[in-house]
């Protein structure tokens, strides 16, 4: 019995003790491993005891005056503390002898004005080339692409007007002329193959053109310099004349010129060398339908001009003249004013 009582004292024990440490009382703030106990009070001995660290002749401050630091002499102001109304210290009054105080007096105008000066880059620029409400005169030359019987090489100018920075309206025009040349390739096909293609000439065409311009961007070449670029589509309608050159039966027939209404589409690239001249390299399809002459003979039929109908193919063919245009771009007025800031 004796035995199971000492047990059960121990687990008691055991279970108050952690309660027992919860229960301490909280310490005041402040306080810590390192702080000082308070000084016991001193005894009553009708004299008001001086504080430790003063000297013992000092006399008392007066009710509401400022508390004389420790040690009892004052102090200055510390170093780098305030010493004005701003409240901040020049650090040349300092150290007159740091670097940013000396560098002033140590710039030599005439190695510093001979040094390279890179303007600062942002890294969103305005456009180099503002177009807004300038012409654009354009000349060109066109070399044709898509056929191998004939080409049909040209000078050509358009005139375009921007509207805004990115939408134009404008004008050109292509003149053929005498620069219609029959291959070499269709000569030999006609003599080895006993084959005739209908051949067309060009004379002249010009067209009323939208252009759009979706990008533009820049790229380095030739060390630092920086191109900038425009790329663009265009498309319009206009007329174009041709008339068919005359390979099946070339003793008997001859043709006036067609006008015929085209359709033409485009796409270019514009390369910048200043704010006004750009070389132009540019792709335009020009789609019409073309009247092409008849590869059939009708015999008894004289070269008199109530027959000529039979000359043309009954059906009209659609042709493309898929065209190379090199060339360059001036616009006018030469120089701009920016209507934003950077």
């Amino acid at each position: 019995m004796k035995q199971a009582r000492r047990w059960l004292l121990l687990a008691a024990a055991l279970v108050l003790l952690p309660q027992a440490a919860y229960a301490q009382k909280k310490k005041p703030k402040g306080s810590g491993a390192g702080a000082t106990p308070a000084a016991a009070p001193a005894a009553d001995t009708g004299a008001q005891a001086a504080p430790a660290d003063m000297d013992a002749d000092a006399p008392a401050p007066a009710p509401g005056a400022p508390a004389t630091p420790a040690g009892g002499d004052q102090a200055g102001p510390a170093a780098g503390g305030d010493t004005g109304a701003g409240g901040d210290m020049d650090i040349c009054q300092i150290t007159p002898d740091a670097p940013q105080c000396t560098a002033t007096k140590e710039i030599n105008l005439g190695v510093e004005a001979k040094k390279a000066v890179r303007a600062e880059v942002y890294a969103v620029q305005q456009q180099y080339v503002i177009k807004a409400q300038r012409f654009e005169i354009q000349p060109y030359f066109a070399v044709t692409l898509n056929d191998q019987f004939v080409s049909h090489d040209a000078p050509g100018l358009s005139l375009n007007y921007y509207i805004t920075q990115v939408l134009a309206v404008g004008l050109n025009g292509n003149w053929y002329g005498s620069l219609n040349q029959d291959s070499d390739f269709n000569f030999q096909n006609r003599r080895a193959a006993r084959i005739a293609v209908p051949l067309n000439d060009y004379q002249a065409s010009g067209d009323l053109n939208f252009t759009y311009v979706p990008m533009y961007g820049k790229f380095a070449g030739f060390g630092d310099f920086i191109f900038h670029y425009d790329a663009y589509i265009d498309g319009g309608v206009g007329v174009i004349r041709t008339k068919p050159i005359p390979v099946i039966d070339p003793d008997n027939r001859s043709f006036d010129w067609n006008t015929l209404v085209n359709f033409d589409v485009g796409i270019g690239l514009r390369i910048f060398f200043n704010r006004w001249l750009a070389a132009v390299l540019e792709v335009r399809d020009i789609m019409y339908f073309d009247k092409i002459e008849n590869t059939k003979i009708q015999p008894g039929l004289a070269a008199a001009d109530p027959v000529k109908g039979v000359w043309y193919d009954p059906n009209t063919h659609f042709t493309n003249d898929v065209q190379l245009q090199v060339g360059l771009s001036l616009f006018l007025p030469t120089s701009f004013d920016y209507t934003l800031p950077k």
